[in-house]
């Protein structure tokens, strides 16, 4: 029994060292979204910091405008952004969970 116990925390201590390898991992995974057009492209990490944006001069005549394909475009970029941390986060969470009666809701 404490045998397993210790088992049991050594893995759950590994899991928590991996899911902090993976979130800095994910500072390097890079997604780029684009308006529809292509007048604006901006760049983000999988842990959802803006690293770039590129807009099109068109765009700087109208500062509505502009506004809307940021909100737009970063929205889109954010969410994506936010499935790829959360799908690599779950990964590896899930195959770091030690087998506790009672909570197999996980697998």
């Amino acid at each position: 029994m404490f045998g397993d116990m210790m088992n049991m925390m050594s893995k759950l201590k590994e899991t928590q060292k991996k899911v902090e390898e993976t979130k800095k991992r994910l500072d390097t995974v890079l997604v780029d979204e684009s308006s529809n057009d292509g007048k604006l492209k901006v760049t983000v990490t999988a842990n959802r910091t803006i690293k770039s944006i590129e807009i099109d001069s068109d765009l700087l005549v109208d500062k509505e405008q502009l506004e809307d394909y940021l909100i737009l475009t970063l929205n889109r970029a954010i969410k994506k952004a936010t499935e790829v941390n959360e799908t690599e986060l779950a990964t590896v969470a899930k195959e770091g969970t030690p087998n506790i009666p009672g909570m197999d809701f996980l697998k």
